[in-house]
């Protein structure tokens, strides 16, 4: 068995197989590098000040989902160490408005948020990179559903892929463009 290759279904709960259908590659490490490049060119498209533009009210800004971006991987990443460590602890989920609304990213520059994304995703690269094989099929339980240690790996990479795709579609196309 590769374990750096796509997770069953059982291995994840249903919400997550879109993030999972979103890549292309069948490699955990290839999927990582490969949704951190598309990461990189989105950030050098945005226009200059479109970090505060949200396309909607009560919508995020551009900077807000970029923080999403990051927090989302880091508690994934925390998950799969967990899973891979086999820490048999139920983990809870997450809040993900909650996280946002205490972000302040209105003092921060996209620049700043692409550093902390490289920094956090290379940190992500070491970790599923340390982990065996054994330890990458372990699983464990997030927000009541199961999960492996590489099923958060392909979900991290899936996920940025997905908000790309969000920043594309609902704030560089209508408004910026």
């Amino acid at each position: 068995m590769n374990a750096y290759a796509k997770p069953g279904p059982s291995e994840h709960a249903p919400f997550y197989q879109r993030y999972i259908d979103a890549i292309p590659a069948d490699n955990l490490m290839q999927a990582l590098l490969d949704s951190l490049a598309s990461f990189k060119e989105l950030v050098k498209r945005l226009p200059p000040g479109s970090g505060d533009y949200r396309y909607a009210p009560g919508k995020w800004t551009i900077k807000e989902v970029l923080q999403h971006m990051i927090d989302t991987e880091r508690v994934m990443a925390y998950r799969g160490l967990r899973f891979a460590r086999n820490d048999a602890t139920a983990l809870p989920g997450f809040e993900e408005d909650e996280y946002a609304r205490h972000a302040r990213t209105v003092s921060r520059t996209i620049d700043d948020l692409r550093v902390e994304m490289e920094i956090v995703r290379g940190s992500s690269i070491l970790l599923y990179q340390s982990l065996s094989e054994e330890a990458l099929l372990r699983q464990g339980t997030a927000n009541g559903q199961p999960c492996s240690a590489r099923a958060t790996g392909w979900i991290i990479a899936g996920h940025m892929m997905h908000h790309i795709g969000v920043i594309n579609e609902r704030y560089l196309r209508h408004a910026i463009a």
